[in-house]
């Protein structure tokens, strides 16, 4: 509907380009000629804005008595207009500064009128009220929304002019009490003391006059609009009294007020919470009126602090922060707060930790301040203290998340026994290169903490001695005499020397800081990122052999500077010809990689051996040195097991086994950068055992079965695998026939033992081996199956090739097992061998609406149960999610039979997202195996084997829910189809495959109804009847001409097993047969299309076919038909009408129904083909997503034989949106006070 424009107000406003005060002079002076006149243009103003073409004469604006049923009149009209659009919300360009262009004219409007005087003398403000207020709570949205707008604009106008006022009466009252003090020193003036008293009545009378209609609106519109339905009126409401507070602060910030916005930060809608957060912005720092915020500020404190923390719209939790800044600066925090508050900088957000900078910076200066007390503030004590502030802010906060995130069980260890005690461990399981938390911090502080950024005087500071002070000497200094130039400089003053955890603290943030520097340094596009660099070298070079020699007996101080040397340029050693301090580097990192067995230690040091064997330009030290560490490593491994005849057997002690185990954890962490074939195969023409024949003599002590030798053999078996892994890229650098000839036999006879070893551990029918020796000999035997696998031996002139491996079809069976029991396993320590809750299903007489709440009652109590992240349990799922991918890896590569996809499959969506991602990727590998390989047999296999034992699972009681399934049948549908533009279907399996799919889950479900039947096993019963929901998805794939004989199929199973499908739990059974027919009613529609060519929605339409109508805003003109062929007689067309009106109730048979009582009559009447009022009765208009969505929106022009499907559903939610705190009174009119429940759409 076009909007009229015979409106001038209305067009200034539309025009960009006009001259709005021009626009308002003008209106004055109509004003003053024609008052009624004027009045009506106004209020056919408001009319137009709201989108309405009506037009109110000179009678009808002043007649306030009428003007319910005028609006009723005007209400009755645009219930026929099918557009709800109207400017305010319009999208179209024309109307893009529209609401600033309003909002600009109103705000001039009042003022103008204010300084003339015509706000005062004429009723400009009551008509525009007696109009407004009925308005803003009328069924039409446009109409309730405009007329909010414009009572808002007013009162944020008024607010302005209100405050200007009082300042002109106290202005006016100051001088009155000048001039009285004048008068009784000097006498006379009393002529101006009389023009004064009459000015300041005039502005009081004004006062009164504004604050009237202040009060007025408020009352009549903000209280109850500002908890409307609509969340955008609602925004609008919380947006207009945050300008308030600003405009108007000595009458609006008060309790009476603020307490609206209080209520609302717990809106449902976040963009209300992010007004209500943004209209605070301003309050705080206005120091004037702090004392009235303290009430309000005590009261919302909490649920400000638990927005901070967890809203879940980003820009909340950010708006939120900076007001709890603005709070913290009026000490208006406890210290409880505050760290609550401190502990957002370690958030994973980056924009989080950058909004709390702010606040972490105030804190830390009041540290600073307090540390700096009695001193002289000089340059380098700011630096020292602050220093110390950050490391004691740290220390206190990741103590303090620590407790809340983490009850650590350090003597929990693995069953394979890997113990993992500390985050910094737990690193080595994803990679050294993974920020830890002070690595997000120092990033966040860098531009605002001075301690953060001047890493220089950091390092130079922590070399000090910090067990030396005053102390020392009797609490004075010590003379001359008593003290050399080296204790000289290490003596640190009290006030900042560091503790020890605090030293620890100020270590990490070194690390952070260089770390941050050199990557800022990289990413510079000046190209000044070398000499950064090579000034961080230099400072490290003279630094680092201080820094290890004061940290070397510490495990978590020297992991962190273990960080340091792969940000240095190790070419400035021979540069600076410092060959004699790399060497000693070279010492010093080898001697911490032989001291500490710990995994991110390791882990870190084999890094900056890795960044040290990278520097070309040092290659002949690096040789040496390496070479040196690999002849300690071997001998070592020898010395330990020395005088042991039968390293197999042998009995060693626990310092031996916890020797042996960190021989082979470097040994395995070496090897991950260095090639270790030819140091591990020296035996000295047989005078020795090599360290090969060792570490197989440890591998073998893993059928032992002993559970503290766990990571020794973990480890050996990885060394080994390792070593493998080597010598197989190797052979190709060997040009020597017979030296790779040579080689590849030792590498088979080494590669066959060890596969014999590492299968007898995990697949073995008599294996001892703990699990964990099972899982890491699970990992590497298909790791190094797929190394030696066929298809990478086809590679031209691949030195593989006569090493291939197969795995046979009896060893396959038995990795799948393997798989299965490890996901039994896992599922069973997750869920602490808990009982799953009871099923709704269990009862035959339980409610679907009981059914819902026990599931969700079961959801709730599993979430509570779950498992606290310490390292033990993070290693175990670590452990799991390994083996997981390795075994999706072999079937990917083609390792595994794809039949063998139903280990992982059968248990989709039981343990969280890596399930859901596994059985992703196995669909696409029965995809590739179906469709294009033509193996049907093998997609029909996997699919009924692993939607039975998923079902399985829920008949068994091991899960609460069908759910699970039927996500597994709609994703394995991708598996029978493969759909183009438009969800044309452009391949899919072939169709004989597609029907015995069905046809073998029916006769399999058939059984299963016997056996209960028999049985007379109710619960099992109903819930075996829930299968027909896992095969509805299916049926999208299902050929049309085949649905009659799987109609006939289900029928004889049903008939089998001699079960009564007239009870109501068989209404799953019943919307599979609705749909079985419905395909078949599509064929004979197409048969009859073939003599008349008629265009129909369901011809060609490949659809989620469930809750196909279209909204009254979705739908437009109904496109016009092809007129058929004329019939002899016109029974034929009726019975055409008929097949569609059948096939249209199809479509939304499976729809469920809407939250809201009013929606079905809506829906009725767009099947009817009448049209229905596009404003909902009550004080809200039904908004898009609360009626019935239409799922079916895309139309299949390809040749689709298909059956339509619904593969979303509609789930009853409550989201209501009625106020849910105590709210000031209202009135009992307005019908906003109650909301309609929504609804939501999800995916399953």
């Amino acid at each position: 509907m076009k909007i009229s424009t015979d409106n001038p107000l209305f067009n200034a406003i539309m025009n960009p380009s006009a001259a709005l005060q021009a626009t308002v002079d003008d209106f004055l002076e109509s004003l003053k000629q024609s008052t009624d006149l004027a009045y009506a243009e106004i209020i056919n103003l408001v009319l137009r804005t709201c989108g309405c073409n009506d037009t109110v004469d000179v009678d009808e604006a002043v007649d306030y008595d009428g003007v319910v049923d005028a609006l009723d009149n005007f209400t009755e009209v645009l219930k026929q207009d099918d557009s709800p659009t109207y400017p305010l919300t319009s999208k179209l360009p024309i109307f893009k500064r529209f609401n600033k262009s309003l909002s600009e004219f109103i705000e001039r409007l009042v003022v103008t009128t204010a300084e003339s005087g015509v706000f005062y003398s004429s009723e400009l403000m009551k008509t525009i009220s007696e109009w407004v207020i009925p308005m803003s709570s009328s069924q039409i949205r446009s109409f309730r929304h405009t007329a909010t707008v414009f009572a808002l604009e007013i009162l944020t106008a008024l607010a302005d002019v209100t405050a200007s006022v009082e300042k002109q009466e106290e202005l006016v009252s100051r001088q009155r009490q000048g001039d009285k003090k004048r008068q009784a020193n000097q006498g006379g003036g009393a002529v101006r003391e009389k023009g004064l008293d009459k000015k300041a009545a005039a502005l009081a009378e004004q006062r009164k006059v504004l604050s009237d209609h202040i009060n007025n609106l408020v009352t009549t519109v903000f209280i109850h609009r500002y908890r409307d339905l609509d969340p955008g009126i609602r925004a609008e409401c919380v947006r207009a009294i945050g300008l308030w507070f600003s405009k108007y602060p000595a009458h609006f910030l008060d309790t009476s007020y603020l307490r609206y916005v209080g209520w609302v930060l717990s809106d449902q809608d976040h963009h209300v919470r992010l007004e209500a957060v943004k209209s605070l912005t301003n309050v705080y720092r206005q120091e004037a009126y702090i004392g009235s915020l303290t009430q309000f500020t005590e009261r919302f404190k909490p649920r400000l602090l638990e927005m901070a923390q967890g809203d879940v719209d980003l820009p909340v939790r950010i708006a939120v922060i900076k007001v709890l800044t603005s709070i913290d600066e009026n000490t208006l925090l406890e210290d409880e707060e505050r760290d609550q508050l401190g502990l957002l900088v370690f958030d994973s957000e980056p924009r989080i930790r950058k909004a709390v900078v702010s606040f972490v910076h105030g804190v830390w200066n009041e540290e600073v301040e307090s540390i700096l007390v009695d001193k002289e503030g000089s340059d380098e004590e700011k630096s020292n203290a602050g220093i110390k502030a950050l490391a004691r802010l740290l220390i206190r906060w990741t103590k303090e998340l620590d407790d809340e995130d983490a009850e650590a069980d350090e003597d929990d260890d693995t069953e394979g026994g890997a113990s993992f005690s500390s985050p910094q461990q737990m690193s080595s399981l994803v990679g050294a290169n993974v920020p830890s938390r002070i690595d997000l911090v120092v990033e966040a502080l860098w531009d605002q903490v001075d301690s953060v950024a001047d890493w220089e005087a950091l390092l130079k500071f922590l070399l000090l001695d910090h067990s030396a002070s005053t102390d020392q000497f009797g609490g004075k200094p010590p003379s001359r005499s008593r003290r050399d130039s080296s204790v000289e400089r290490s003596l640190v003053d009290e006030a900042w020397r560091l503790e020890e955890a605090e030293e620890a603290m100020s270590l990490e943030v070194l690390a952070g800081s260089i770390k941050h520097a050199v990557e800022l340094a990289r990413n510079d596009k000046k190209g000044e990122d070398e000499d950064a660099i090579n000034d961080v070298t230099r400072e490290l070079i003279k630094a680092l052999p201080r820094l290890i020699s004061k940290h070397q007996t510490d495990a978590h101080r020297i992991g962190l500077i273990l960080l340091l040397p792969p940000l240095m340029n190790l070419d400035m050693y021979l540069e600076m010809r410092l060959m004699t301090a790399y060497g000693n580097l070279w010492d010093d990192i080898s001697k911490q990689f032989l001291t500490y067995s710990s995994k991110s230690i390791l882990t870190r040091a084999v890094n900056v051996i890795q960044h040290m064997l990278a520097a070309k330009s040092l290659a002949n030290m690096n040789g040496i040195k390496i070479t040196e560490l690999e002849e300690q490593l071997s001998t070592l491994l020898r010395d330990t097991i020395a005088g042991r005849d039968e390293v197999e057997m042998t009995t060693f002690s626990e310092d031996e086994i916890q020797a042996l185990g960190g021989l082979c954890s470097r040994l395995a962490s070496l090897a991950t950068v260095r090639d270790p074939t030819a140091w591990m195969e020296e035996s000295e023409d047989g005078k020795q055992s090599s360290a090969w024949d060792i570490i197989s003599a440890l591998v073998e002590r893993g059928r032992l079965g002993h559970q503290e030798e766990g990571l020794l053999v973990d480890q050996a078996i990885s060394v080994l695998s390792l070593h493998v892994m080597w010598k197989s890229h190797g052979l190709a650098s060997i040009e020597s026939v017979d030296k790779r000839t040579q080689s590849q036999e030792l590498l088979q006879e080494q590669r066959d033992g060890l596969l014999d070893k590492l299968m007898e551990y995990c697949i073995g029918e008599e294996s001892t081996a703990v699990n964990g020796i099972k899982q890491t000999a699970f990992d590497s035997a298909l790791n190094m199956y797929m190394l030696f696998s066929p298809v990478h031996a086809e590679e031209e002139a691949s030195p593989l090739a006569a090493l291939t491996l197969d795995l046979d079809e009896q060893m396959q069976f038995r990795c799948a097992g393997f798989m299965q029991a490890q996901i039994e396993q896992y599922l069973d320590e997750v869920s602490g061998h808990s009982k799953p809750a009871k099923d709704s299903a269990d009862s035959d007489d339980s409610s679907d609406e009981e059914e819902d709440a026990t599931n969700k009652k079961a959801k709730a109590a599993a979430k509570a149960n779950e498992r606290a992240l310490n390292p033990a349990t993070i290693h175990q799922d670590y452990q799991f999610m390994r083996i997981m991918y390795t075994y999706l890896r072999a079937l990917h590569s083609g390792v595994l039979n794809p039949t063998h996809c139903t280990a992982l499959l059968a248990y989709h969506g039981r343990f969280g997202d890596a399930s859901s991602t596994c059985s992703k990727a196995i669909a696409e590998i029965l995809r590739q195996e179906g469709i294009h390989r033509q193996n049907g047999d093998v997609v029909v296999h996997v699919i009924t084997k692993s939607l039975t034992e998923s079902f399985t699972a829920f008949l068994d009681g091991a899960v609460v829910s069908e759910e699970n399934t039927i996500s597994l049948a709609k994703l394995l549908l991708s598996c029978l189809v493969v759909r183009g533009a438009q969800l044309a279907i452009v391949a899919r399996l072939d169709e004989e495959s597609i029907v015995d799919i069905q046809m073998e889950l029916l006769t399999w479900i058939g059984k299963r109804l016997t056996a209960y039947q028999a049985d007379d096993n109710r619960r099992g019963r109903k819930r075996a009847t829930r299968f027909f929901r896992v095969l509805l998805p299916l049926l999208a794939a299902l050929p049309r001409k085949d649905a009659l004989r799987l109609k006939a199929h289900m029928e004889q199973v049903l008939s089998d097993a001699k079960v009564d499908t007239s009870l109501p739990i068989w209404e799953p059974q019943k919307a599979y047969e609705k749909r079985l027919l419905s395909s078949m009613t599509k064929i004979k529609g197409r048969a009859a299309g073939r003599k008349a060519p008629v265009a129909t929605d369901d011809e060609g339409t490949d659809g989620e076919g469930a809750g196909a109508n279209p909204t009254d805003n979705e739908a437009g003109p109904a496109p016009a038909a092809q007129k058929p062929r004329p019939k002899p007689r016109p029974r034929a067309r009726k019975r055409r009408k008929t097949n569609g009106s059948d096939a249209e109730d199809d479509g939304s048979g499976d729809e469920a129904p809407p939250a809201s009582g009013k929606l079905p009559t809506r829906r009725s009447a767009r099947r009817r083909g009448t049209s229905s009022a596009p404003e909902a009765s009550g004080d809200e208009q039904v908004p898009a997503s609360l009626a019935p969505a239409r799922t079916n929106g895309h139309t299949n022009n390809g040749a689709d034989d298909s059956m339509d499907v619904d593969e979303e559903a509609d789930v009853d939610g409550a989201s209501q949106v009625s106020n849910p705190w105590p709210a000031p009174s209202s009135r009992a009119s307005t019908p906003a006070n109650e909301a309609p429940a929504r609804r939501k759409r999800v995916r399953h």
